[in-house]
């Protein structure tokens, strides 16, 4: 700690393949990743976890609506908090409009230079920082199959899968999310949803859309990606008669609706 250094023999992560049920086992996205490091690392990142944790608890620098990876915050603490918005909007005759985004890869694709610089902003200490900077460069990995290890590969983005700081690395990286007051957020790491509250469910969606021509802002500058076609928008209302809503676009590209069909069970609500 002292030489604000990260041992380059705690960098190479072997990866252990797992292959998903009822898939093709020919090709590599049907397997899930398990990544194993070195267990001196680990002791290495806790005490460092422990003391940026304690930095920001003090100061109190995540947000209030990021539940992931938090001292006594579950997903079912933010699920109870979005159910509560919902019934609420049911009781005001309001219509809550909620967008869920799909962060595509969001651990493996956190831009390494702009999370140093998130660091620099929260004023975090000058040897911590540099820590970090040798935590996140030079890594690599390796996969294991039967026993059989590949050739180490260059990782030129993301945090370590597997890794203790990773997790609380990632919450500062999106900590700065465009946050409205005629929005609510719910996040739990990198699963995040936006919700509006209106009488007129057009209004909803068009508050939505204004959210969505913000974020596209920082999701540029920050290198990070959505995937519209897999994200979704879904409406709980009590009316009846629904008017014709535009979908929202991101980037251009429409998010599609969740419908009845989709089995989405909400008690007292239909969803559109």
């Amino acid at each position: 700690m002292e030489k604000c250094y990260f041992p380059q023999c705690w960098k190479t992560a072997v990866v252990v393949p797992i292959p998903k049920p009822d898939h093709a086992l020919n090709l590599p996205q049907n397997y899930r990743p398990i990544s194993l490091l070195s267990s001196l690392s680990t002791v290495y990142e806790f005490v460092l976890l422990k003391r940026l944790n304690q930095f920001l608890n003090n100061n109190h620098i995540i947000i209030y609506e990021q539940f992931g990876f938090r001292k006594n915050l579950s997903t079912s603490h933010q699920l109870l908090r979005v159910t509560e918005l919902i019934f609420d909007g049911f009781a005001k005759s309001e219509t809550t409009g909620a967008l869920f985004l799909d962060v595509a890869k969001a651990f493996d694709k956190i831009w390494h230079d702009g999370l140093l610089v998130k660091l620099m902003r929260l004023n975090c200490s000058a040897q911590f920082i540099k820590i970090t900077h040798s935590f996140l460069t030079s890594r690599n990995f390796r996969v294991r199959v039967n026993n059989i290890l590949s050739n180490p590969r260059p990782i030129l983005s993301g945090c370590a899968q597997g890794s203790l700081l990773s997790p609380t690395l990632f919450n500062i990286y999106v900590n700065d999310i465009p946050n409205f007051p005629s929005c609510h957020l719910a996040i739990f790491a990198d699963d995040t949803a936006i919700l509006t509250r209106h009488k007129h469910p057009d209004i909803a969606v068009q508050a939505l859309q204004t959210y969505v021509s913000q974020l596209q802002l920082w999701l540029a500058d920050w290198k990070i990606k959505v995937n519209p076609s897999k994200s979704a928008c879904l409406l709980f209302t009590k009316k009846r008669n629904m008017p014709a809503l535009n979908p929202i676009k991101i980037f251009g590209q429409p998010v599609p609706f969740v419908s009845d069909d989709d089995d989405v069970i909400i008690p007292g609500a239909r969803s559109f």
